[in-house]
This record gives structure tokens, sequence and C-alpha cells, in this order.
């Protein structure tokens, strides 16, 4: 496990702080502060929309700042469904993202599962992967949530 130094963070107390963070990052086009939540570890990786996979944080930093060239990304968390097993956590959620273009605000979906690591420095964020998006709400599925159905199931 390589080191890589990375801007200073604050000791990240929670998966919730992190992810508050990565967002928060992603929406100002922050890429120091967007770096500082991942672990120091040549392993970590990240799957941008309809992507291959950028795999340390050399490789993913590149391909931030090139989705920061035309500024952030006004994405926002929504239904995250959590997981936390002692040092680690998974998020999956639903990413919100909002634009405005020549016909009018338009918002699309992407599906997201955020991996998170405790380390010495706190909670840290280790693999990022992100589905391509849709124009609706992606439904909420599940025996034990009234008003759902099992949806086709590719694998």
């Amino acid at each position: 496990m390589a080191r890589h130094p990375v801007p200073a963070a604050t000791l990240l107390g929670s998966p919730d702080d992190v992810e508050a963070q990565f967002y928060e990052a992603l929406q100002r086009g922050d890429i120091d502060k967007l770096m500082a939540v991942w672990a120091d570890d040549d392993e970590v990786v990240c799957v941008h929309p309809g992507g291959g996979r950028a795999i340390g944080p050399v490789a993913i930093r590149a391909t931030f700042e090139a989705v920061f060239v035309n500024g952030g990304v006004p994405v926002s968390p929504e239904q995250v469904h959590r997981l936390q097993h002692m040092g680690t956590a998974v998020h999956h959620l639903a990413e919100r993202i909002d634009v405005v273009n020549p016909q009018g605000r338009q918002t699309a979906w992407v599906l997201a599962t955020n991996v998170y690591v405790k380390t010495a420095q706190g909670w840290r964020l280790a693999a990022h992967h992100a589905s391509p998006g849709a124009a609706k709400a992606p439904p909420v599925l599940g025996a034990d949530r009234p008003g759902t159905a099992p949806g086709t199931t590719l694998h």
C-alpha cells in the first residue's frame, strides 16, 4: 500500500461526514476537497457513469479534473441506504443531477455505491461506483418496502 500526499482534511467522524464532504466538493468543483475524502491507498477505485475504472488517487484525480472543467456538478444524494459493519460502510443511493439548458430545467438520476473504510485519519472513501443515468427517480424495491414489486434481474 503506497502513500500519496493528500490535502489536509478534517478528522471525519462518520461515513455520513465523508459523504457530505464528497458531494459538497462535487457541487463546488473543489478538487482538493474531493481528493481529501479518499483513503490513502493505491487500490481506491472510481467508476463514473458509463465510464471505465479509475484505480488509484492519480487516476481518480485526473478523471475529476476532467469532470470539473466546466465547474461543479449540480448533484444531490438522495434515497441513501446504509450498511455498516465494523470498519466498513457501504452507502447505496440515488444521485439527483439538476441542470438548466435551452430546454429548461432537467433532472437526471444516477444510482451510486460509495464504500467507506475506517482509517487512522477517520473514515475515508475507498470506492465510488456510479451507473449511467435515467430520466426518472429510481424505484426502491424490496419485500420490506410496501407497494413495491421485484424488478427485472440482470444478474
